[in-house]
């Protein structure tokens, strides 16, 4: 009798238990999902930054670039902590990405692989560009809270 389908963990900082989620591989002769920078559906230009990425199963890949250095600090407010409440994992192709905690401060150079905690306040440099897996829902949860906080401060910057 087979056993259980295989799982891949979501979440669980250092010592707390993970998520489980099952992986689905792919239906015998068809194609395995995949996603690249020119192929993502969705695209948002923001100024400072471009965002391109699409959904596979319940996580969003991110191609992002940004051209202009900026932290999200006053885009995350209201959010737990005035931070991003949502994991992502990630590889730097260029640029450095600061992320601050409540507790400390992490810095990320092109060539670094990285996994932000939830309760992080991302900023980057002009010209970096990474690509970023993300939990779908946590995801669009908080870009919910970006966008409503970016339409507020361009309505107090008229």
């Amino acid at each position: 009798m087979p056993g259980p389908p295989p799982v891949a963990s979501v979440g669980g900082a250092a010592g707390t238990p993970a998520e489980r989620v099952p992986y689905r591989r792919p239906v015998k002769g068809g194609t395995m999902p995949r996603i690249s920078k020119d192929s993502a559906p969705n695209v948002q230009d923001a100024g400072p930054a471009i965002d391109r990425s699409g959904d596979l199963d319940d996580i969003t890949v991110s191609f992002v670039t940004i051209r202009q250095g900026h932290s999200l600090a006053q885009l995350l407010r209201g959010l737990p902590g005035d931070s991003c409440q949502c994991p992502h994992w990630g590889y730097l192709l260029a640029g450095t990405i600061t992320v601050s905690y409540a507790d400390h401060e992490e810095t990320y150079e092109a060539g670094d692989a990285f996994y932000m905690l939830p309760g992080h306040v991302p900023a980057a440099t002009a010209d970096t560009e990474f690509i970023q897996f993300s939990p779908r829902q946590q995801l669009a949860e908080t870009l919910t809270a970006i966008k409503a906080n970016a339409q507020t401060l361009m309505h107090t910057d008229s």
